[in-house]
């Protein structure tokens, strides 16, 4: 299982810097933006970020703005503000642009990293079990038993099915290409058509769903993703 992606966002070095180094302590890949439009950049569909920790005060724009076009522009990351603002109406600005949390400086890491799981866990990003099944929506698997259920009911898969199913969960909510696919299901010297990606989606979209709601979804021009339907609950 990979580790969740976060993208910080903030134009003090100190402060990226010290939030980069404990959350990579804490399990976490780290990427760093000191501005607005560093973000716009890096946050974008099929960056494969799971959550955006975004400073409101930005030097080239403020991060309701950032938010804003990121809604705008069809990107659903989580976003977690911080911010040294903490009256009611900013809060309410900012979740009514689709923020997901606020943290006010000055925070706890303890606390900041509590409500990072916390946005994680609300907003589907995959992960293990205390018994080390991984899991999403209603979609459980097991590595070590090689098996998979839906809505608890066991589902039949060949070797290579489980394979292509274990790494979109694994990347739950991220857009893969075929080639993506290809490099990390196949053998390495496979060199076959990639067109058997689409073969293999089709066989597992029989047998994972058959259930609702749907959760293997093709991007078109860009490749595939395992994630809840828009508007469906996370």
């Amino acid at each position: 299982m990979r580790s969740p992606r976060i993208l910080v966002v903030d134009d003090e070095p100190y402060i990226t810097d010290l939030l980069a180094a404990a959350l990579r302590h804490e399990g976490f890949e780290v990427e760093v933006a000191d501005s607005g439009a560093g973000a716009l950049a890096k946050a974008t569909v099929g960056s494969g970020h799971d959550i955006v920790l975004l400073d409101v005060m930005l030097p080239d724009m403020e991060g309701t703005e950032v938010c804003r076009r990121l809604r705008a522009d069809g990107v659903g990351i989580p976003v977690l503000f911080l911010t040294a603002r903490d009256a009611t109406e900013d809060k309410v600005q900012g979740f009514s642009l689709g923020a997901d949390d606020y943290v006010t400086k000055p925070f706890s890491l303890d606390e900041l990293v509590a409500r990072i799981h916390a946005v994680l866990r609300r907003t589907g990003t995959p992960a293990l079990s205390d018994n080390g099944r991984l899991s999403y929506a209603d979609l459980v698997m097991d590595e070590e038993t090689h098996e998979a259920w839906r809505q608890g009911l066991l589902i039949d898969l060949t070797a290579t099915e489980f394979n292509l199913l274990h790494y979109l969960l694994s990347n739950a909510r991220r857009v893969l290409s075929k080639s993506d696919i290809v490099d990390h299901v196949w053998p390495y010297d496979f060199d076959g058509d990639p067109s058997i990606v689409e073969t293999y989606i089709s066989y597992l979209r029989k047998k994972v769903d058959c259930f609702d709601p749907p959760l293997l979804h093709t991007v078109r021009g860009v490749g595939y993703s395992l994630r809840l339907p828009a508007g469906e609950p996370e």
